[in-house]
């Protein structure tokens, strides 16, 4: 029994790395092909910018003077080890394993970026008027395919306790 649980996480690990090597991948090309602070429009609500981000979500505690870049390094790691252990524990529950799966990818991409380069690389950059009142010109943090990632697991997380829930009534 324990060897067809372990086998079947595989595919999770495989969506983990997917989204991993998709956001090493448009990371290298952006420190390839901008300079930090560069931004190419694309759209009328979508740039392409270079953003070093030291701190958390929304540039938390980026200011803190560098001992957060190793915080966040030895949040990233645990999480990622407490992440497999819930896969190889889960495996079988679909939404719940692919929301920790894109969590993992996220979390492993951002955490080589601290350690890599002391900083995260951010460079979707959406804006909308209607946020003006939120964020400087309008403008959502930018963030990067690792953010995309824990963001949809975040989402599907939560999906999948409402459904847990609704489910047990």
């Amino acid at each position: 029994m324990a060897k067809s649980r372990n086998a079947s996480v595989w595919p999770w690990l495989g969506l983990a790395a997917l989204i991993l090597l998709i956001d090493l991948f448009t990371k290298v090309l952006i420190l390839g092909y901008y300079r930090l602070g560069d931004s190419t429009t694309i759209t009328s609500f979508f740039n392409v910018v270079r953003v070093h981000n030291s701190g958390a979500a929304f540039s938390f505690l980026a200011g803190a003077g560098g001992w957060q870049r190793w915080f966040f390094t030895a949040i990233g790691i645990a999480a990622a080890i407490f992440i497999t252990w819930m896969l190889r524990s889960h495996s079988g529950q679909k939404l719940f394993s692919f929301a920790l799966a894109c969590i993992l990818g996220g979390a492993v991409g951002n955490v080589i970026d601290r350690v890599v380069h002391g900083y995260v690389v951010d460079w979707l950059d959406f804006h909308f008027g209607f946020l003006s009142g939120f964020f400087h010109g309008g403008h959502f943090p930018s963030f990067n395919i690792a953010d995309v990632g824990i963001s949809i697991g975040a989402i599907c997380l939560i999906l999948d306790e409402i459904l847990r829930v609704r489910k047990s009534r």
